[in-house]
């Protein structure tokens, strides 16, 4: 789940934006001591000196569905779904995983410089993806954001896919008041704002119109687009109608054959690329403090 606003939170403003994916996963530190010094019967010393050297892996702290001990919750003051423990007993790791793209290698290596050093607060993971994985993973988490109900969200998910195509452009500024984005008739490439509506050029455009399908898609009902709701058929037609489909090489009639490779140039397919996650364990490291004088008690 997204992380929550806090007064140690890591300063990522130099990032550009959609570069940067932050999680927060919550470890239950009452089923971890219990498990420990009940069931494998360890004094809470030694317990304590196992559990702080801790290391989550990154799907521990990232999967979408979190496992015991881990848990996911937005109340104020949550219980543990295992073990009902209170919020004292709960460990918070903050994690922000960075693409390894050229704009946010600078940002990175100076984020990680300045973190301490001192008993692990902080650890950096790098981990090997696929550009397509990745694109996935961001358009996955770019839905649990947005309102369908709102037509607003229309423009929102049009400024986050543009905001990972063109990363050096203030895209906060230029989308500040836009209430309509079309498809321009006289732009090659590119995109040019007029009053309240921003123009972008027809490859641009469709990218986003295609963005707009795969985030707001249903089995039963297609996506919902700025062209309205279409089902992948009428998605395809439009797309080849407009030149965009041989403007990538598509002549395949087949519907499906012609979103998957589609999606294969949007995204860049099996290109690699890696990930850096940071993990923050200082929540983690206090809490396992508070919690083995408990039972040293």
């Amino acid at each position: 789940m997204p992380a929550a606003t806090k007064k140690r939170a890591l300063d990522l403003s130099e990032f550009p934006p959609g570069t940067v994916t932050e999680y927060t996963r919550l470890l239950c530190l009452a089923c971890i001591f219990d498990l420990f010094t009940k069931q494998l019967r360890l004094a809470p010393r030694t317990a304590y000196s196992e559990i702080k050297r801790h290391a989550p892996t990154v799907a521990e702290l990232t999967a979408p569905a979190p496992v015991r001990p881990y848990f996911d919750s937005d109340e104020k003051h949550p219980r543990c779904p295992y073990c009902d423990a209170a919020k004292r007993w709960h460990a918070r790791f903050d994690t922000y995983r960075i693409e390894g793209v050229k704009a946010a290698d600078a940002p990175r290596r100076a984020l990680v410089k300045s973190l301490p050093k001192a008993e692990d607060q902080f650890l950096v993971i790098e981990v090997r993806a696929t550009r397509r994985a990745v694109f996935f993973e961001w358009l996955d988490a770019l839905g649990r954001t947005l309102d369908f109900d709102d037509e607003a969200w229309l423009i929102q998910a049009t400024r986050a896919y543009l905001e990972r195509f063109e990363p050096k452009t203030d895209w906060a500024e230029v989308c500040d008041g836009v209430r309509a984005v079309r498809r321009s008739q006289r732009l090659a490439e590119g995109w040019e704002r007029d009053g309240a509506r921003l123009f972008l050029a027809p490859p641009l455009y469709h990218d986003a119109l295609l963005v707009q399908y795969l985030v707001s898609r249903s089995h039963a009902h297609g996506g919902l687009t700025m062209e309205g709701r279409l089902t992948l058929h009428e998605l395809v037609r439009r797309l080849r109608h407009s030149g965009y489909l041989a403007a990538h090489g598509i002549t395949e009639g087949d519907q499906f054959e012609a979103l998957e490779k589609l999606i294969e140039d949007l995204t860049g397919g099996d290109a690699p690329v890696k990930l850096y996650h940071i993990v923050d364990r200082r929540d983690f490291l206090d809490k396992v403090k508070t919690v083995y004088a408990h039972y040293a008690t």
